[in-house]
């Protein structure tokens, strides 16, 4: 795949992005956090993932969600209990799932 290929395939990436969170305003690259940039955790980021899985054809049967995004806010984490730091997941993290056919820890780590 050429430069100009990658490239565009970004962009459909940002702009699908874009569509599913309703975030316009912030510049989106491939160092954007899914969770800490975007605010996309819990349901909506499942959700996120199961129609990246969908439009992009993505096996993450072996993603670990847990791992990334934290689960719906409850009173724990407004308290500040819950804390539980996550994994950095990022864009690019999602581009290079799309050129391997799947999510897991090896596309994300490698």
């Amino acid at each position: 795949m050429n430069n100009a290929e990658a490239e565009n395939r970004f962009a459909e990436l940002v702009a699908f992005i874009r569509d599913k969170s309703g975030e316009h305003e912030i510049p989106i690259t491939r160092e954007t956090l899914i969770e800490d940039n975007l605010g996309i955790s819990g349901d909506d980021a499942g959700d996120l993932v199961v129609e990246f899985s969908k439009k992009y054809k993505v096996d993450i049967s072996n993603f670990k969600f847990r791992s990334y995004f934290h689960g719906e806010p409850s009173i724990l984490d407004v308290i500040g209990i819950n804390s539980r730091k996550k994994k950095p997941f990022t864009v690019g993290h999602l581009e290079k799932a799309i050129i391997a056919g799947r999510l897991d820890e090896e596309v994300i780590n490698g």
